[in-house]
């Protein structure tokens, strides 16, 4: 089944409204959330799906990062932060950010902060196998989604009225699902390492 939300911002309160309707449509439970890192976000799947893994997008992390670096020092950047969110373990990846702290802290403090401070959320899928962990760290299906949805508001800026924005979106998300036809890569052993991370909550 399938659910469509058409709101003006992305606040918590509106995350906690559309979390709040899902459980009331018998969603349950939530084992993990892949997140774009929008604000209050977490906050909100916390006050209701409080057992629930929450995983912010590394992608949009890197991206976030380089606002703070000047063009020249990107390609570098980009290779240190690799070693960080590629490492093997969470310790490997910790010791590695230190060392990135320590060659680019004094120069980026931002950049350097904006990783210690969202840590707990961006080091969630060192906990699991790595069939599991791209999936779980790159938000790439949703935003390759919501791009699709963007293209329909973009070339009509003007809607006589919210209903026929609904119905727009809606045509559009059906049409996109439609395509939605290759399975994930070792589906049949994540589902089988998830039953067993999350046994009872199956």
């Amino acid at each position: 089944m399938t659910y469509l939300w058409v709101g003006e911002n992305e606040s918590s309160k509106y995350w906690l409204m559309v979390l709040n309707q899902l459980k009331d449509r018998d969603l349950e439970d939530i084992l993990i959330v892949s997140t774009d890192n929008l604000p209050g976000f977490t906050q909100a799947i916390e006050a209701v799906y409080s057992k629930a893994e929450i995983q912010k997008c590394v992608i949009h992390q890197i991206r976030n990062s380089t606002k703070y670096v000047s063009y020249k020092d990107i390609k570098e950047l980009m290779r240190d932060l690799k070693t960080i969110y590629k490492a093997p373990t969470e310790e490997v990846a910790l010791s590695n950010l230190e060392d990135f702290e320590e060659k680019l802290g004094s120069k980026y403090p931002m950049c350097v902060s904006s990783w210690r401070n969202n840590w707990a959320e961006l080091s969630t899928y060192f906990k699991y196998p790595q069939e599991m962990r791209t999936i779980i760290y790159i938000a790439n299906a949703m935003a390759n989604y919501n791009h699709q949805l963007r293209k329909v508001t973009k070339s009509k800026t003007i809607f006589p009225n919210d209903f026929a924005l609904t119905k727009s979106l809606y045509l559009t998300m059906v049409d996109a699902s439609q395509k939605w036809t290759s399975r994930i890569r070792n589906w049949d052993l994540i589902r089988s390492q998830l039953s067993i991370f999350f046994e009872g909550r199956n």
